[in-house]
């Protein structure tokens, strides 16, 4: 049909470009924090764009739900300004028709968020936490640039070192500043190593010599050694005994019904089954005067938008806490809103088609 093919096609068009604006905005965004986590050393420079697209992934639900919805509100705005609206409607076309061709756009896009929910959203999780954890593994002489003074990821000690290419992984000049509790250990090595044992990481000095200054009683000792083992880092034997529930698969959160397990899974189901109702929202927030043009509808849904989704994030939280149970936060909230963008679209129709079917009986 003219009606179905025209809106759809003009759906597909703005819902692209909405997509790319909302995309390229987004992406800027985690960009800048990503940076700003290898800035203070908890992402490996080098993991910076991987990280990013983890990240992305992660959050490409929300983003694809938002770009529908925003879609839907301009395209049928753009159809109420140039007055197209009236025409369907004197044509016997009611608001609840736009129902059927937006629905068949969005189908695609639900699909797409559902998987991206139950599938890419934990394993995203689960690579960008392994990145940084891997880098926190790290030891700390490993971080450490040739010839510049670098802070542990602790704060408590300060490197220098100048690597010695010839000796592969070792290091020469070493230079290592302890501060803690009031203690000052200097230590300094002609060379250095790291070694493992146990889960932990030691940094193996060869002929050099341990300064150790007590603050509070002034107590100053000097010793030389030809070998010293400095603890650098407990490396973690293993990850906790169970991930967090951002990092699980959905068929785990369904094994498992703890409240925090239950909480993840309110969240990822929610956004699935918000995503349909911000598409129904859309069709009856998008309605303006084409008389007095403006961009206030969209503001006002973009701020339904909002609302919808921190809503979604509060029944996750009540839900992880066990204030509600999954079902109720499920039913409580999204059938609340299914049935109010109902009664919004049906309100709608009833206020535009209805004065034209009166007009027409009186003439």
């Amino acid at each position: 049909m003219l009606f179905d093919t025209s809106v759809r096609r003009e759906l597909a068009r703005t819902f692209g470009a909405t997509m790319v604006v909302i995309v390229t905005i987004v992406m800027t965004i985690f960009l800048v924090r990503v940076l700003r986590h290898a800035a203070g050393g908890m992402v490996a420079p080098q993991d910076v764009v991987l990280l990013l697209g983890y990240t992305a992934l992660g959050e490409l639900p929300a983003m694809l739900a938002l770009s529908l919805f925003v879609a839907v509100v301009v395209t049928l705005g753009r159809m109420y300004r140039d007055s197209e609206m009236p025409v369907w409607f004197a044509s016997g076309v009611g608001l609840s028709r736009f129902v059927r061709p937006v629905l068949r756009t969005a189908w695609p896009v639900l699909v797409v968020v559902g998987l991206l929910l139950l599938f890419a959203r934990p394993w995203s999780h689960q690579m960008g936490a392994e990145l940084q954890e891997r880098y926190a593994q790290r030891a700390d002489l490993a971080r450490v640039t040739p010839g510049v003074f670098q802070t542990s990821r602790d704060g408590d000690r300060v490197f220098f070192i100048e690597r010695s290419p010839e000796d592969g992984g070792n290091a020469r000049d070493v230079f290592v500043l302890t501060q803690r509790e009031g203690r000052e250990e200097i230590t300094t090595a002609l060379s250095g190593r790291i070694e493992g044992e146990d889960g932990r990481r030691y940094l193996v000095l060869d002929h050099g010599h341990h300064h150790v200054h007590d603050g509070a009683s002034g107590e100053r000792a000097v010793a030389g050694f030809e070998q010293f083992r400095l603890l650098v880092s407990e490396a973690a034997a293993q990850r906790a005994q169970e991930r967090p529930p951002r990092e699980q698969w959905t068929h785990e959160l369904l094994r498992d019904p703890q409240p925090r397990q239950q909480g993840e899974l309110a969240w990822r189901l929610g956004m699935l089954l918000g995503a349909c109702n911000l598409a129904l929202l859309a069709i009856g927030l998008a309605a303006t005067d084409p008389r007095r043009p403006s961009a206030w509808s969209l503001v006002f849904a973009l701020l339904a938008f909002f609302t919808y989704y921190n809503l979604i994030t509060l029944m996750q939280a009540w839900v992880a806490a066990g204030r509600v149970g999954l079902g109720v936060a499920l039913l409580g909230l999204h059938g609340a809103v299914l049935v109010g963008a109902l009664a919004l679209i049906a309100w709608r129709e009833r206020s535009a088609v209805w004065p034209l079917r009166l007009r027409r009986r009186a003439v």
